[in-house]
């Protein structure tokens, strides 16, 4: 099995955390286009016991990048911390796997 389908696999997948935080996995194959050039829509996220999410990697949505002049809405890969979008250079599914699990250990050692 390929990291690809591993993250397949994970669609759906609800982790209750011991401290009452949770995770939730979406993620489907869809056809690889410019904005999704790797051919999966996924959404991984982090939420807190108040059930608000405070990380999240996607690219299941379009949003309004932070430029001074820049109006247009643009979908491609990136992270949500609480509030802040930042841009995230999907490698493959398994190091997205990676890198969402550190950040979600980084952000329950600093912020509980």
């Amino acid at each position: 099995m390929n990291d690809l389908e591993n993250l397949l696999m994970l669609d759906g997948e609800v982790f209750p955390l011991d401290n009452g935080c949770w995770v939730k996995f979406e993620a489907k194959e869809v056809k690889p286009s410019s904005a999704i050039p790797h051919g999966v829509k996924y959404s991984l996220t982090l939420h807190d016991k108040r059930n608000q999410r405070v990380i999240g990697y996607d690219n299941a949505h379009s949003f309004k990048p932070t430029r001074k002049y820049g109006a247009k809405k643009e979908t491609y890969d990136h992270i949500h911390k609480q509030m802040e979008v930042v841009s995230y250079e999907f490698e493959s599914a398994s190091q997205l796997i990676e890198d969402f699990w550190k950040s979600v250990d980084y952000y329950l050692e600093n912020n509980l």
